[in-house]
């Protein structure tokens, strides 16, 4: 990074800096600051669109609130580089989601001004709001601000939050929601700007809080004066009268990219006490044309030269989601009764060509994976097949529903979990580490996973042909390159397969983890079973194993507490003299950031650390 290039961003250390400058260089620094968060993610991958659309809003509120003494509090974090950037690690961006650099996601430990950790949407007004009333509880005066997107704001928790805020007495919250998807509002018109910065004003903030202090002694006037100005608003701007409903007042809609207004509105409303909703309309991928044309395709974006734009993948073998996407596809040909169900993930999850096909089967309900999933209980009740197509990281926000909608009833949804096991540069909050754990103790559900892509698209079949809950919990990205049956074939239920047969030492793989216990199994001559099934799991072929084995060697990408290697054992205890047995699997901490291939050599889940493993156990070490 030169000065010539980044003359002001070279300058801002952290927000005190920034607010030592005019309102014209701000909007200069804006441009360098783009330019510097496009430059970085070509060099790092990360999400871009987001945070391109975010730059003017992260400028203003770092200008006009005093952080971190003031909580920013940002939902998600796709939209946080900038904030990164303007908070004394700027000269750490080209780390960013790396091994031991910076995470992509607010993170407490990395920063004072990263004042609650995200990964998961739909925290931000429920954490700021608690923090507003540790504030109150303490006599503190400082802001308390939460950062929502249009999307986010989807989720039912986020509504939680603003019904229990509008409950509270003395509590200062300001909640900004960044409509990057123009969902909410119409465009942004010069009108919705002046009535916002009448609204945010002094003059007549004043005469409401008159006219409350006045009308207090009269408690019917005062409830049909503040019925009028709700209506008189709603007239003006109506996406406020649901927020002023809940007890906020409601400014906006603002154009989020326009300093001018943004700044001076902001300042306004940062006088003002109580709860405050303030609706701020941006562009994703704004100012780099290729994302603002695709901003779906430029919001998660690996390496690539931004001077060109992402190009399309040479590589041939197809991601365990595009299996999944063609799978669905073809069993909806064959079964009208499939439903596909996705909270939000429609790319990520596979299921854009499925959406196309069958637009009148296809449900994306939003950031609402609680609802996602008594939604498809309910359809399964009426006797539909839905498929949820969920990321494991996910799927934990519903497991309340898991349990007790559908397992407990017996419902034949089948749940595609997608990014199962580490995920690498998203780090632990969104690593699938604990769905074997979690759903293995669950009754009436079967959980599987696929060593390989023909495997995958079979388990999803045997999935969807059972008679009740059943899951198929597979990695990101691709496999080892199996070529995929177009058929549509199940599996037996609860059965192992037994893929080499050696000596003393026997390795219990699961679903990725089979192709190094292969390569393991050769150097060491020992047998491979891929186990398939975590549940039920396949008895018969374990207590084989393990009476003729003097080792039992169990490897999962899951965390080794609860998962199939703990059940495995139980078996094996059950023996007249059971065998040894060693137990690889996550650790007992939450795994950090990086590229996958260098979580797994750090973690001895490659090939040469599941040797290494074995011959420290082997001989009496471990």
């Amino acid at each position: 990074m030169t000065t010539e290039r980044f003359p002001l961003l070279t300058r801002i250390e952290d927000p005190a800096d920034l607010r030592r400058l005019s309102l014209p260089e701000l909007k200069r620094l804006a441009a360098e600051l783009r330019q510097f968060i496009l430059e970085t993610v070509a060099r790092t991958g990360g999400h871009l669109a987001s945070n391109l659309g975010a730059v003017e809003l992260t400028l203003a509120l770092h200008y006009v609130y005093d952080t971190p003494y003031d909580r920013l509090v940002w939902d998600v974090g796709h939209q946080t580089y900038g904030h990164k950037i303007l908070t004394g690690r700027r000269d750490r961006m080209a780390t960013l989601r790396q091994l031991g650099g910076l995470s992509g996601f607010p993170k407490r430990e990395e920063s004072p001004y990263d004042t609650f950790g995200t990964g998961h949407s739909s925290t931000s007004i429920s954490a700021a709001l608690g923090m507003a009333v540790a504030a109150r509880a303490r006599g503190e005066k400082r802001q308390c601000v939460a950062v929502i997107g249009d999307g986010a704001m989807s989720a039912g928790m986020a509504f939680e939050a603003l019904n229990h805020a509008g409950d509270l007495d003395g509590i200062d919250l300001t909640v900004i929601l960044n409509d990057n998807e123009m969902s909410i509002s119409p465009p942004v018109g010069a009108l919705t700007q002046i009535f916002a910065r009448l609204l945010s004003g002094e003059p007549y903030n004043t005469a409401r809080r008159v006219g409350e202090t006045v009308l207090s002694a009269a408690p019917p006037i005062k409830a049909l004066a503040r019925r009028v100005e709700e209506h008189v608003k709603g007239m003006i701007s109506p996406p406020g009268t649901l927020f002023e409903e809940f007890g906020f007042h409601y400014y906006g809609p603002i154009d989020g990219h326009d300093l001018d207004v943004l700044v001076p509105t902001l300042a306004n409303i940062r006088k003002l006490g109580g709860l405050r909703f303030v609706h701020v309309v941006t562009k994703k991928g704004r100012g780099y044309k290729l994302a603002e044309a695709d901003p779906v395709l430029y919001h998660g974006v690996s390496r690539f030269d931004h001077a060109r734009g992402l190009e399309p993948t040479k590589g041939t073998r197809p991601t365990y989601t595009q299996i999944f996407g063609d799978w669905i596809c073809d069993m909806a040909a064959r079964d009208p009764r499939l439903i596909g169900i996705t909270p939000a993930m429609r790319e990520g999850s596979g299921l854009v060509r499925f959406a196309q096909e069958y637009p009148e089967r296809y449900f994306d309900v939003g950031i609402a994976e609680q609802h996602a999933l008594t939604f498809a209980a309910g359809l399964a009740c009426e006797g539909f097949k839905p498929v949820v197509a969920i990321y494991s990281t996910f799927l934990q926000r519903a497991y309340d529903q898991l349990i007790h909608d559908i397992a407990l009833q017996k419902l034949p949804v089948v749940f595609a979990i997608d990014r199962g096991g580490l995920v690498g540069a998203d780090g632990p909050t969104h690593h699938g580490a604990f769905d074997l754990s979690f759903l293995a103790c669950v009754p009436n559900l079967v959980v599987m996973a696929p060593a390989d892509e023909n495997e995958c698209r079979r388990m999803l079949t045997t999935a969807f042909l059972h008679d009740g809950p059943a899951a198929v919990r597979y990695p990101r990205g691709h496999g080892p390159g199996i070529p995929v049956d177009p058929g549509l074939e199940p599996l037996p239920i609860g059965k192992a397969e037994l893929l080499r047969q050696g000596r003393r030492i026997a390795l219990l793989a699961l679903g990725s983890m089979v192709a190094p216990a292969l390569e393991v199994g050769e150097r060491l001559d020992a047998t491979v079973v891929n186990l398939r099934f975590v549940k039920p799991l396949d008895e018969t072929t374990i207590r084989a194993v393990a009476a003729t084995h003097e080792v039992l060697v169990t490897l999962e990408e899951n965390a080794v507490i609860g998962g199939a290697g703990s059940e495995i054992a139980r078996i094996s205890q059950t023996l007249e003299t059971p065998p040894r047995l060693l137990r690889l699997g996550l650790p007992d901490r939450f795994v950090e950031h990086g590229e996958h291939g260098q979580l797994l050599h750090l973690l001895e889940l490659d090939v040469d650390g599941i040797l290494a493993a074995i011959e420290r156990f082997d001989d009496g070490d471990a």
